[in-house]
């Protein structure tokens, strides 16, 4: 069994799949860690994810609350919003499409219930045998450049900063999460530029994953974006 913790999944226009993903999730809780609690973070959407995520929840047997920004605002807000409301020690979130398939949570969820970390994230980089489905080839391109990019902007030795799968303690990621203000897709690295800055322990750990349909990232308007978001941090300046 794994300690309570907090699982935050932020959604966009995810109305085909968060009923799924919500279920999956509220039974891997039930087996694995019933003292633990869902937020689901719907990041204004237009279609019927609200709808579909009420309906889902109504009658858990774990804790669940359903949080509401409007308009959308992106999805580092998203998160952040879910994981400043959680309840529990520690928390995690993991994307809408379950491209970490549940089952990886103790990876990131232990080290961190043990006081070895303070924050742990999946990587799928460090093993690449650990990808089943592999993302189109010029997306997967893209992603390992962004991830060089931003080791060499911001000095951080980590090899895979946007996987959607990262666990928080949350007393000592609290200052964090409050000080970060990347509300787009690069507000992965700016919470672990602010954790090393801060002293924090953290760890990369090889996860499985598997490429969904469905990505929100549109390939050259956020990749450009990411670029100047990391930029602006190695100087400290607000995100362009």
């Amino acid at each position: 069994m794994l300690p309570a913790f907090s699982v935050v999944i932020p959604c966009f226009n995810e109305a085909a799949r968060i009923g799924d993903t919500i279920r999956a999730t509220l039974d891997y809780l039930l087996q694995t860690s019933p003292g633990s609690e869902l937020i689901v973070v719907n990041d204004g959407s237009t279609d019927a994810t609200s709808t579909i995520t009420r309906e889902t929840l109504a009658g858990a047997k774990i804790e669940t609350r359903l949080l509401e920004n409007f308009p959308n605002r992106g999805k580092g807000a998203a998160v952040r919003k879910g994981l400043l409301a959680a309840q529990k020690p520690i928390g995690l979130f993991f994307d809408a499409d379950l491209s970490t398939p549940l089952e990886e949570t103790p990876k990131v969820i232990e080290p961190i219930a043990n006081d070895d970390v303070d924050l742990a994230f999946g990587s799928r980089a460090l093993d690449r045998g650990l990808i089943g489905e592999h993302q189109p080839w010029r997306r997967e391109t893209a992603g390992r450049i962004f991830n060089l990019l931003a080791r060499v902007t911001t000095g951080l030795p980590f090899w895979d900063t946007q996987c959607g799968f990262k666990a928080f303690r949350l007393d000592v990621c609290r200052p964090i999460l409050e000080t970060a203000r990347i509300d787009g897709f690069a507000f992965d690295v700016e919470l672990l530029l602010l954790a090393q800055r801060a002293g924090l322990r953290l760890r990369e750990i090889p996860v499985r994953w598997n490429h969904r349909e469905g990505s929100k990232v549109h390939f050259i308007h956020d990749s450009l974006r990411m670029l100047r978001e990391i930029i602006a941090l190695r100087t400290n300046r607000a995100p362009l």
